[in-house]
């Protein structure tokens, strides 16, 4: 790898929704780097757009290039453009938040969420990550793969604790993907967010990979005692749909 660009991307890395601004010494600090050298980093960043200084305060955050790359990215995903429709719609008869989420490493991500009208899920963004353990997405993405490339992915998987029902270990969590692949659609029972709850169900391609998967949160307090008699079966309706327009089904024909 070059040094210099990992670097750069290094410094990129260190901004999140919490850390939306840095000094230049807390940047040399985390990346335990020469004040001078993370200077003329950023310097290169900021003239490419990738990196912005707020005037005020002399701090560093992220420029707009990257909301523009990362518009690129989103728009040339013909998943994210066909689902659009079927997202709205669930979202419209049900006043839930619903997410579309796909698998990168052993990670799930957000790359489309409707907000819904029952409350405010904090957790959920376009681009956020989300633990596969811990989420109903995550268990949708990962329960339908080959036993090999599940134990692939948990190699080294570290079952961090989010909630007081989160799974926290590798059999615990094998039988949880055992249960989706019989009844077809995954729990999040305030295991990542502490009251919140969430379904989802898988979505898949035309040779029957699963490659996202759509869910429906909400505040425990919004979701009644039995939720999946209203919500599950337009939740299936619309993943088998989303699952058809990508060509699932076809070849089976």
């Amino acid at each position: 790898m070059i040094q210099a660009v990992e670097r750069a991307l290094n410094i990129l890395d260190l901004f999140d929704e919490y850390e939306t601004e840095l000094k230049i010494t807390e940047i040399s600090d985390r990346m335990g780097l020469h004040k001078s050298t993370v200077h003329s980093l950023l310097k290169t960043l900021q003239v490419h757009g990738y990196i912005d200084q707020n005037p005020e305060n002399g701090k560093y955050k992220l420029g707009l290039k990257l909301f523009e790359r990362g518009n690129l990215v989103i728009h040339n995903l013909d998943l994210r453009t066909i689902s659009r429709k079927y997202l709205l719609d669930l979202t419209v008869k049900t006043g839930l938040t619903v997410n579309l989420v796909i698998l990168d490493g052993n990670e799930g991500v957000y790359i489309d969420k409707i907000e819904g009208t029952s409350g405010i899920v904090a957790y959920s963004r376009i681009g956020r990550r989300v633990p596969i353990h811990s989420s109903a997405v995550g268990k949708a993405l990962v329960a339908y793969k080959h036993r090999d490339d599940i134990e692939k992915i948990l190699k080294g998987y570290e079952f961090g604790i989010q909630t007081e029902n989160t799974i926290t270990n590798g059999p615990d969590f094998l039988k949880e993907l055992e249960k989706v692949r019989s009844e077809g659609y995954a729990i999040d029972n305030q295991e990542n967010e502490p009251g919140v709850r969430c379904v989802a169900v898988p979505v898949r391609n035309h040779t029957g990979q699963v490659i996202a998967a759509v869910s429906m949160s909400t505040p425990v307090s919004s979701f009644g005692e039995d939720p999946l008699e209203k919500v599950l079966p337009l939740l299936k309706e619309a993943a088998d749909e989303i699952s058809q327009k990508l060509g699932f089904g076809i070849l089976r024909k």
